[in-house]
């Protein structure tokens, strides 16, 4: 079978994938629990309906489609059952963008290997952003020492609620990740996660259109991307979308250090979910993945990948993988973006390189 399936067909990403695969002549098979609006968003494309992930699961273990694209939060608790259904008919990909997720699935690396199948994770702008700086950096170099990766999103809001599926996404994201307490930051130091603290290093940034932008370390999956892209021992993972003043970072540590406690992480997603967004439009022109890489001759070079709205370049990654996936340009296991597609894959979703 050919067909590709796009989990969470309904929502704002699966209807963004939706659209950019059609522009590539692929009509994809929309995969969610509502008949109504599966019906409504698959522009007169297959639908299946599935009320839960155990019944995705079932759906993809018994009629094996080629490629399935998860877009359903959270994915510390929706990726790895989904790939593993996935094996051994399969290909894999998701958006997601925390530690926990990239952790499990980074476990089925060598189950995907024995089945000649590709999982790719972190398909969307933070990771394919900052990643794909790196390895354009690293090109032809060897192995750095330092590397610093920066995700700075341009993002248009429309009004809703945060919802469930990003809510446990923001309190899950973290818990159980090895290398430090259950509600710490992390960096890589000398190849192994350890001890960071969140909101650490805020540096601001003159971007190349001019405009200025501070950043915050925050161990999102652009964290792993990086390391494993580069193989430096030294990585720091940083966000414009962290708060960066002293009297905010202490009471994002504070806030954070509660969800140790179960009642108030259960209280507390509940809460989030809930919270009212209002519509706004993006707020640069651009958003933009940096990335510094030192290496240990004392050579330095940065970098910077211009896309446009995050949420819309979010649309265009995960419908360029498919595409390579279902021409063979694939590879066995565990992969990231542009770890796996090199960095033209980035030019080819429509971004551009700014070299220093």
């Amino acid at each position: 079978m050919t067909e590709v399936w796009i989990l969470g067909g309904t929502g704002r990403s699966g209807r963004a994938i939706a659209a950019e695969l059609r522009k590539r002549g692929i009509r994809p098979v929309l995969v969610g629990r509502d008949a109504d609006r599966l019906a409504a968003a698959a522009e007169g494309d297959r639908v299946v309906v599935a009320a839960s992930v155990d019944e995705m699961a079932a759906e993809i273990s018994r009629q094996r489609p080629a490629v399935v694209v998860n877009t359903v939060g959270p994915f510390s608790t929706t990726a790895a059952p989904l790939a593993r259904a996935c094996l051994p008919a399969s290909h894999y990909l998701d958006l997601a963008n925390d530690l926990a997720s990239f952790s499990t699935t980074l476990a089925l690396d060598e189950a995907a290997a024995t089945a000649g199948r590709t999982i790719v994770t972190g398909a969307g702008f933070g990771v394919t952003a900052t990643e794909s700086v790196v390895v354009k950096l690293c090109e032809g170099r060897p192995t750095p020492e330092q590397v610093r990766v920066d995700m700075i999103p341009s993002l248009a809001m429309k009004e809703g609620v945060v919802g469930e599926a990003l809510a446990g996404t923001f309190v899950e994201g973290i818990p159980g990740v090895e290398g430090g307490g259950r509600y710490q930051g992390r960096r890589y130091r000398d190849g192994r996660l350890a001890p960071a603290r969140l909101g650490d290093e805020p540096t601001r940034f003159v971007l190349p259109d001019g405009a200025t932008v501070t950043t915050s370390a925050m161990p999102l999956g652009e964290l792993v991307a990086a390391q494993r892209a580069s193989g430096a021992p030294d990585v720091l993972a940083a966000s414009s979308e962290v708060p960066s003043s002293p009297v905010a970072r202490t009471i994002m540590r504070l806030a954070m250090s509660l969800l140790a406690i179960g009642p108030v992480r259960t209280l507390a997603k509940r809460q989030l979910a809930a919270v009212k967004i209002k519509a706004r439009p993006q707020p640069r022109e651009y958003s933009w993945g940096h990335a510094v890489v030192r290496w240990a001759d004392g050579t330095e070079r940065e970098g910077w990948l211009r896309v446009g709205e995050a949420q819309a370049w979010t649309g265009v990654v995960p419908a360029e993988v498919v595409h390579r996936l279902l021409t063979g340009q694939g590879k066995p296991g565990f992969h990231t973006p542009a770890a796996l597609f090199g960095s033209s894959l980035a030019e080819a979703c429509g971004g551009e390189y700014f070299i220093a």
